[in-house]
């Protein structure tokens, strides 16, 4: 009998595809005893992998949502002190800061991951003229600064 390409498959791909799975159609209620479980598989790179997506597509679904503060305080005390995990975190709730015109600080925008300089450089909800300033003049890549500098 020949193997089939799903035997062929490891497992942790297996686990990986099922979790996002689950977490794409987890109910509210759910969803921090869900990502617990996933965060305890033994695999941690393919766990957090797996908890990164689900935390990236619900940032974006939420970010000018009043539930964001209450979601991002659960996904923070699942987290933990996993620290890829938090600072993405952090900098989704810093992005949310900048479209909602909330306080942040030149250093927070500055010392942020080139992920979210190109995301605020690039987001059409970003429409701070400070934060676009800051990036196009500031910016740690040319990416960014010119993707800021056609946007102010």
């Amino acid at each position: 009998m020949t193997a089939t390409s799903e035997d062929d498959e490891p497992p942790e791909h297996r686990r990986y595809a099922r979790y996002l799975r689950a977490l794409d159609s987890v109910a509210e209620a759910e969803e921090a005893g869900l990502l617990a479980t996933v965060l305890r598989d033994d695999d941690t790179a393919m766990a957090e992998s797996a908890v990164n997506r689900h935390l990236e597509r619900r940032a974006a679904q939420q970010l000018t949502s009043p539930q964001f503060p209450a979601w991002a305080a659960m996904m923070a005390s699942v987290i933990g002190d996993r620290a890829f995990l938090a600072r993405r975190l952090r900098e989704w709730t810093l992005l949310r800061s900048v479209v909602l015109d909330e306080p942040w600080t030149d250093e927070e925008l500055l010392t942020a991951s080139d992920w979210f300089q190109r995301t605020a450089a690039a987001a059409r909800l970003v429409t701070s003229p400070a934060a676009l300033g800051l990036l196009a003049e500031h910016g740690r890549t040319r990416r960014v600064r010119n993707a800021a500098s056609r946007r102010t």
